[in-house]
Order: structure tokens, then sequence, then C-alpha cells
């Protein structure tokens, strides 16, 4: 999975490296930065939800407490995700 979406990555940015400027390394590292921020967040939460569904199935009498956990754990982890796609959006390879 992490293979074919930095595959992928690679194929939108192809034309811009293929300008053949000096900054060509420096064009699309953005858009990888963007794809690994992505890939890291979803294993992240997807480890935070196993670990509380496991932890529930455990004791089914603080389920509530540990989905409140959850919730506001993946609601950080998706604030960083954001303010990183947005630091890896500030690098225009077109500007």
């Amino acid at each position: 999975m992490a293979a074919t979406s930095i595959g992928v990555a690679l194929l939108f940015v192809a034309p811009a490296a293929a300008q053949g400027s000096d900054r060509s390394l420096i064009e699309f590292s953005g858009a990888i930065g963007a794809g690994l921020v992505t890939m890291g967040a979803a294993y992240g939460i997807g480890k935070l939800a196993t670990a509380a569904y496991e932890g529930m199935s455990r004791q089914p009498e603080v389920a509530g407490s540990i989905q409140t956990a959850m919730i506001i754990a993946a609601a950080l982890i998706e604030g960083f995700t954001f303010y990183a796609l947005f630091i890896c959006s500030q690098q225009n390879p077109w500007g």
C-alpha cells in the first residue's frame, strides 16, 4: 500500500520533476511529504482504534471512557496531520 501511494504521488509530480531544473528534488518534496504524513496518520489512527477496541472488548464497563479517550487522541492526530499537510502544500513547485 505504501509503495503504491508513493508511486502514484511520483506519477503526479513527474512532469514537474522532468523539467530538469536544479531544484527538481525540492519541487516534489512537498508531495512526497504529504503522502508520508497521510500514511503515517492513517497507520496511527488504525493502531489507536485497534487498541481501543481490544480494551473495550476486555472491559465493557469502561467502554465509554475508552471511546472518549480514543476520539480525543484521534482528533489530536488529525490536527497534526492537517498542520503538516498545510506545511507541505506551501512548497509550490509552480510558483
